[in-house]
């Protein structure tokens, strides 16, 4: 949370988050939300097969 492009300090922290939860995601959190989000991405764009040309 703290460092990066904007070098955020931990005092700073007070200032951004104003809850005791984490708002990260943990590893098995994320990799859940980037399963349903390509679900819903399938949904959205049905992937269209092309026929190949008789030759």
């Amino acid at each position: 949370c703290t460092g990066g492009a904007r070098a955020i300090t931990a005092e700073e922290l007070q200032d951004r988050y104003h809850t005791h939860c984490d708002p990260r995601l943990n590893a098995d959190q994320a990799i859940e939300l980037a399963f349903l989000v390509s679900d819903l991405l399938k949904k959205s764009h049905p992937v269209q097969h092309k026929q190949a040309a008789n030759g």
